[in-house]
């Protein structure tokens, strides 16, 4: 719809499988979504799965039989929690039997079901099986963890078994078991639970803010006809409600930056919910997002808060399934009034008070700006990110602190300046081999793919040289030189590199030809050579999900130095097979680490045209000036220093994997 595209582009569906599927949350790093679908031929209900974002691969979370919801991968990205009735010793009949009256072609209308049993279990995601974290009687469901992973936000009735209603809540609450739902928290092992709201009526689904310090949530009223979006501290005080829609309002979700959230909201008609925003002290009206009939609902960002996933029945059958759209974030702060900062730069949070800097050179002082600008207020300071922007008007106040004069663009403190960021292959990539003048196209995403490091550009036909693990590493006093280019003549033509580095050697040495192994070193010594192009392949005697590099955006004018893909085993055995070699003894024996030959591949030619797409963003620069004496004369030293950092583990820079 063009109403969408102000705010979401690149519209895709996600999930596909099974009856239906919703409510999709990210991994922290990005690269995973959990969600819960129905999908088991032999269980009516939802259970939760995990996708891989990069490969695609689904793998089933819950145990598979009883009711599940609301899922959630744990920071650290080792364990999950969901909500669960498996624990019901009737739960395996009652799917039963829910199967039967569905083969009977009886159709009963869609509504959640509040059972009593529901728990909340941990999963330990190497398959180390499930932990109860709830045991009491009631509902206890719409789990999510703080940021930080110590804590678990859940919605839960489990006072209405505990304690005497009045005559009037009973009645209510045995037609109605959300009348009672309030919301708690607890560490997240399950103890010193405790409960934050005490009203009647449904509160549900909470979500902690991207700070951890605040929680959002959806209060309908008593009657359940109406719901509003609010928030509050994490010991309950300063409930805030932000929208008065008089409609239902619910599934709200912050965006990473933390000054706005996303929600559902059916106030344009009862059945069709549509997803909209407002910032978080609720100030205006509520914009809306999405412009197509039906259902959407349960938005989430992504990590990086480039990408929005939500639940949708725009799809061929009208069924639910998860959607992910690119996300419109300088867009979206223009429609809701927000700066372009995406944050009052005015109000830094706990800032230390730069008044309070002696004029030498103390260690608190230093402890109190490292501190700081290393906090998860800062969300890592990568370029071009809000946490840069705080980062910079930080050191701007410091500088002015210390009574250092601007030097930057119109009498402020800051260099602004763009850069480009690659965001992914253009459908236009190619890339063909000729073998013996026989020629074979390869499919994009499945038989090869270009890397985000990689220049772009037709690269013509071009032999193919084998240099083993393509590492360069000079020698040391404790390490003898290792060098795959020894005695190749690479120039003009590509370069075939397995991944990686070799397996079978000691582990000191491991150590060394690790830092000589990564993609950008491999890249820059094939460059130096003279290569075209280099090309990675990951070799049969290495366990992976995909054989193919994972595309990681990068910042491409650090990164365009050489056209560099990835292919598959199969794709360069067929190389191999005209020069009568075999893929997985040659790996073989190049991680025995010993010196090894590499080798032109016998009438093999190959040729590509790589196109990435890529966007332009802003940074900023810090510039002050440190005068030597009263006169100011026009000679000056320059001294620069890096303020920006990895963000939040994206790129393939950080060691945060």
């Amino acid at each position: 719809m063009e109403g969408e595209t102000r705010l979401l582009t690149n519209i895709r569906q996600l999930t596909f499988e099974g009856l239906r599927a919703g409510e999709g949350y990210f991994s922290a790093d990005g690269s995973k979504l959990i969600f819960q679908s129905e999908r088991a031929a032999d269980n009516p209900w939802y259970q939760i799965y995990l996708m891989d974002l990069e490969t695609g691969d689904i793998d089933r979370v819950s145990p598979g039989h009883g009711k599940t919801t609301c899922s959630w991968v744990h920071p650290d990205g080792g364990k999950a929690l969901f909500a669960s009735t498996h624990g019901d010793p009737a739960s395996v009949d009652l799917q039963k039997a829910e199967l039967e009256f569905r083969a009977s072609g009886q159709t009963r209308r869609y509504a959640w079901d509040y059972d009593e049993h529901f728990e909340i279990y941990e999963t330990d995601l190497k398959g180390g099986g499930y932990r109860n974290l709830t045991k009491a009687r009631g509902y206890d469901a719409e789990g999510s963890y703080s940021p930080d992973g110590k804590l678990i936000a859940f919605s839960s009735n489990r006072h209405a078994y505990t304690e005497e209603l009045s005559e009037e809540d009973a009645k209510i609450f045995e037609m109605d078991l959300s009348y009672m739902m309030d919301i708690y928290i607890m560490n997240a092992d399950g103890s010193n639970v405790r409960r934050l709201t005490d009203v009647k009526g449904y509160d549900g689904g909470p979500f902690f803010s991207p700070d951890g310090r605040r929680i959002t949530w959806r209060r309908f009223a008593p009657n359940g006809v109406t719901a509003e979006v609010y928030t509050m501290k994490l010991d309950g005080s300063d409930q805030r409600q932000l929208t008065r829609v008089g409609a239902m309002s619910w599934a709200p979700y912050y965006h990473p930056a933390g000054d706005y959230l996303i929600f559902t909201n059916n106030s344009l008609g009862f059945a069709n919910f549509e997803l909209f925003m407002v910032d978080i002290e609720g100030r205006g009206e509520p914009v809306r997002v999405t412009f197509t009939d039906g259902f959407d609902g349960l938005p989430v960002f992504s990590p990086d808060g480039t990408k929005l996933a939500w639940t949708t029945n725009r799809t061929a059958n009208g069924k639910s399934q998860i959607f992910i759209a690119d996300w419109n974030d300088e867009a979206a702060r223009q429609l809701l009034k927000l700066g372009q900062a995406g944050f009052d730069e005015t109000k830094l949070e706990n800032a230390p008070d730069l008044s309070q800097n002696a004029a030498a050179i103390r260690a608190d002082d230093m402890r109190r700006h490292i501190e700081y600008l290393a906090s998860d207020y800062m969300q890592g300071r990568r370029t071009g990110t809000i946490g840069e922007r705080r980062a910079t008007e930080y050191v701007a106040r410091a500088f002015e602190a210390m009574g250092l004069p601007p030097d930057g663009d119109d009498g402020t403190y800051f260099q602004p300046y763009e850069f480009k960021v690659t965001v992914e292959p253009a459908a236009a990539c190619r890339f063909t081999y000729t073998i013996d003048g026989v020629k074979t196209v390869l499919a994009l995403n499945q038989d090869w793919r270009p890397l985000a490091i990689s220049s772009i550009g037709a690269i013509e036909a071009s032999e193919v040289v084998f240099a083993g693990y393509g590492i360069q590493a000079p020698e040391t006093d404790d390490f003898e030189e290792y060098d795959s280019y020894a005695h190749l003549d690479v120039e003009d033509k590509w370069v075939l590199a397995l991944r990686y580095w070799p397996e079978d050697v000691e582990e000191k040495w491991v150590r060394h030809l690790q830092w000589h192994s990564t993609l950008w070193r491999k890249a820059m010594a094939a460059r130096e050579h003279g290569a075209r192009g280099l090309i990675i392949v990951t070799g049969p005697s290495v366990e992976t999900k995909e054989e193919l590099l994972p595309w990681q955006s990068e910042v491409s004018m650090e990164g365009s130095i050489l056209a560099t893909v990835s292919v598959t085993n199969a794709v360069v055995q067929a190389w191999l097979d005209a020069s009568g070699k075999d893929l997985e003894a040659l790996q073989d024996e190049f991680d025995k680490g010993a010196a090894a030959m590499g080798f032109t591949l016998d009438g093999v030619r190959v040729s590509a045209d790589i196109d990435l797409v890529q966007e332009t963003q802003t940074g900023r620069n810090v510039v002050a000036r440190l005068y030597a004496g009263a006169e100011r004369g026009e000679t000056a030293i320059g001294v620069g220093a890096h303020l920006d950092h990895l963000g939040v583990g994206r790129g393939s820079g950080s060691l945060a994997r």
